[in-house]
């Protein structure tokens, strides 16, 4: 490990709780960031917006708006589409999240780790750029009922573009539950933070 604040990369499937535990890393004292959270933002510049416009029609942006689940209709109904707003997607939210990378490295007093929640980590081919990964994982019910809780669009397409939670787990260098509490989250969170060495 790096002498420098660990670079942790955090993932899970879809329901499994990725919010939870980067808020739960939050306040354990990392730097946190989401790149669905990074998305957005690149959603409401003009440069991203217009590409998906012009790509898949006004209607995914009525009045200027991105609207993200008219377009992940759009987006996930062919490999092409979905490889095509993956290409525009990634190189951006890698530049962005590369930007506050040196900026949580650079804090004083310095944070615990810097964690990136990305969906698609082992997907996207992403481990290589970090020092470490954690996948969380929960029972199959309670990932539905959360997911479907949240009104996800398309789960079904976006369930199967994703790698199972036992290969998540196998990938990772750490894994953590989330069937419990909060609080135990957290404390299984922590563990992995006293493991970094931070």
């Amino acid at each position: 490990m790096s002498e420098q604040v660990p670079f942790v990369g955090l993932t899970g499937g879809l329901g499994a709780g990725k919010s939870t535990a980067l808020a739960a890393l939050r306040e354990l004292g990392a730097e946190t960031i989401s790149s669905d959270a990074v998305v957005h933002e690149l959603y409401d510049e003009p440069q991203l917006r217009d590409a998906v416009v012009a790509r898949f029609g006004a209607e995914v942006a009525p009045g200027g708006v991105v609207d993200r689940g008219a377009l992940a209709q759009r987006a996930f109904a062919t490999t092409e589409d979905r490889a095509w707003l993956e290409q525009q997607l990634w190189p951006l939210v890698g530049a962005r999240v590369a930007q506050w990378l040196q900026a949580a490295r650079s804090r004083r007093p310095a944070p615990r780790a810097a964690v990136v929640e990305v969906p698609l980590l082992f997907e996207a081919g992403l481990e290589g750029i970090y020092d470490a990964t954690i996948a969380v994982v929960a029972d199959e019910r309670l990932r539905n009922e959360r997911a479907g809780a949240r009104g996800h669009e398309v789960v079904a397409e976006r369930d199967a573009r994703q790698l199972s939670q036992q290969e998540k787990a196998r990938r990772a260098t750490f894994v953590v539950r989330n069937d419990g509490t909060v609080e135990e989250l957290q404390a299984q969170l922590s563990a992995v933070l006293d493991k970094l060495g931070v």
